[in-house]
């Protein structure tokens, strides 16, 4: 009996950690499942940026990182896993890309360094998104609706100009800008090139730094350098401040469900992270 080949045990792993025995249908209960299942299971996390290490994003690397070693990454390493399950389930989906205005005006014209996917069933088009941190939405959203539609989590509306298209989150009730992005076809140049300076540009907002996000049942767990919140839906977010290294260390495995990169620079680079003012 032949063995099977690692992308298909990858796969199997994928669908178990998300909780299914056997590959589901292709149909949209199951896209909007996939997704809350995924973003409730797998971190958004820089530990590698903090390292400041490379970050490969090739899909075996990922699937290594990711399924194998515990650990869980940004979008361009998780939006690709979530795709490559996506299409191997039967969906019609591709990836695409978009540039993050979050925390600035919506006209803001960022470098294109975040990854989506675009997937469509029955003629509907929709947005899918694993990868985008704290605010990550917790379902698919449909791409020609501009009016509020409701998640587990928050509100989304998407609003689009001359092939442009803005998500917006309801936040505290008011809407805020998340990114901005297109329907332009992407190769994995593209993918490369704005990796390559999400990890590597002296500008990135991840080098060297620590962000960390993880969905629960009604709140959002969020990790920013040295500060950790729980945003509830409904009632006040709760926050405080991490002063020491080893607590912050033994939150990402307890909270975040990390399992910790053996690199000896990891407790040095947290500390020295701990000990630098917030800009």
């Amino acid at each position: 009996m032949s063995q099977d080949s690692p992308r298909l045990t990858h796969s199997r792993l994928y669908l178990q950690r998300l909780g299914y025995d056997a590959p589901p249908p292709p149909t949209l209960q199951t896209l909007a499942e996939l997704q809350l299942r995924h973003v409730s299971t797998f971190a958004f996390e820089t530990l590698s940026s903090l390292l400041r290490l490379p970050v490969p994003i090739d899909l075996p690397s990922v699937e290594q990182k990711v399924l194998l070693d515990g650990r869980g990454g940004y979008c361009y390493e998780l939006n690709q896993m979530f795709l490559a399950l996506l299409q191997e389930l039967g969906f019609e989906a591709r990836g695409i890309t978009g540039r993050v205005i979050m925390g600035g005006p919506p006209d803001a014209l960022t470098p294109r360094t975040h990854r989506l996917s675009l997937v469509t069933l029955d003629g509907v088009r929709y947005i899918t998104d694993v990868g985008f941190g704290g605010m990550v939405p917790s379902s698919p959203l449909q791409l020609d609706n501009e009016q509020p539609q409701a998640t587990p989590h928050e509100p989304y509306r998407l609003t689009v100009k001359e092939g442009s298209y803005t998500l917006w989150a309801q936040v505290g009730g008011e809407w805020r800008g998340l990114y901005v992005f297109d329907l332009q076809m992407q190769a994995h140049f593209d993918y490369e090139i704005g990796n390559w300076y999400v990890c590597t540009h002296p500008e990135s907002p991840f080098l060297g730094q620590l962000k960390v996000a993880l969905i629960g049942p009604g709140l959002r767990r969020t990790l920013n350098n040295g500060n950790y919140a729980v945003h509830y839906l409904g009632r006040d977010s709760e926050k405080r401040s991490i002063e020491d290294a080893d607590q912050l260390l033994a939150l990402l495995e307890n909270s975040f469900g990390l399992r910790l990169p053996e690199d000896p620079q990891l407790r040095p680079n947290v500390v020295k992270m701990l000990s630098t003012p917030s800009a």
